[in-house]
């Protein structure tokens, strides 16, 4: 367990469901979302460690933010399993999760990842962001001028530039650990240790978007082997970012399972 805590958001009435956002990403990327989960459910969106407004450590490690999260649902002291649903990152801690915390979670949903190692391939975005001069920084629309002479899709700009604010002095700083991140960015492509496969035998829903190579057809076995009650939806014309791109296909594809 985690001996510090996890910002975090609650939200809504109903059986407990708790988000858990990817890499780069916060609490706040699901605020579209929660909105249309709140009517039927209690909805719990954390900020995991290094991001949005939780706390900064040197530790960056799947098996760090799983004990967060544990502790988290601790500390809440909900007094019923709750359903866990995680994208990307989010969706390697929320398997982890799953595999060694099981009497925590009623059910597991991992949007848009796969169980194995992903090679790493942010450098791109973390040379950008390293390189911009937040010292000199005026405005937003100055720095995403900056990233755009590197970062082409002006969505991913905007994704990142949420973790851009500024302090009381009114300079930028950024809310993601960056130094951190940089350095440990390798730990993000890890795999879900293989001993660890089948020790979460609850109902498991994979969502991945059509036109994303995040979960191939090659991974479909691994899939069922760690997770034996899995199933997988795919969302036709999305991406990596399902719940951002499809948000209505996605709310109901996930109430539907969670019901």
């Amino acid at each position: 367990m985690s001996t510090q805590q996890l910002y975090h958001k609650i939200s809504g009435q109903g059986s407990p469901v708790l988000i858990l956002h990817g890499l780069f990403g916060s609490s706040d990327n699901w605020q579209q979302i929660v909105k249309n989960l709140t009517t039927q459910f209690t909805v719990i969106t954390p900020d995991l460690r290094n991001h949005g407004q939780s706390f900064w450590s040197e530790q960056f490690t799947y098996q760090a933010m799983a004990e967060d999260v544990a502790t988290l649902l601790d500390t809440l002291q909900i007094g019923q399993e709750v359903a866990i649903v995680g994208h990307s990152m989010g969706g390697k801690v929320a398997m982890l999760l799953a595999a060694q915390y099981p009497n925590l979670l009623q059910k597991l949903v991992v949007v848009d990842i796969a169980p194995r190692y992903f090679a790493i391939h942010h450098q791109t975005i973390l040379a950008a962001l390293n390189s911009l001069p937040l010292a000199q920084l005026q405005s937003r629309q100055e720095a995403d001028n900056f990233l755009a002479q590197t970062l082409e899709e002006i969505t991913l700009r905007q994704f990142l530039l949420k973790n851009l604010y500024r302090k009381e002095d009114q300079s930028f700083a950024w809310r993601i650990n960056l130094p951190v991140l940089t350095a440990q960015i390798e730990n993000v492509g890890q795999a879900l240790p293989a001993e660890l496969f089948g020790q979460f035998d609850k109902p498991t829903l994979f969502i991945r978007g059509e036109q994303s190579n995040y979960i191939q057809e090659a991974d479909q076995a691994s899939i069922v082997s760690a997770f034996p009650k899995a199933t997988l939806h795919t969302i036709a014309q999305a991406g990596h970012w399902v719940h951002a791109e499809k948000p209505q296909v996605f709310v109901q594809t996930l109430v539907d399972f969670l019901r």
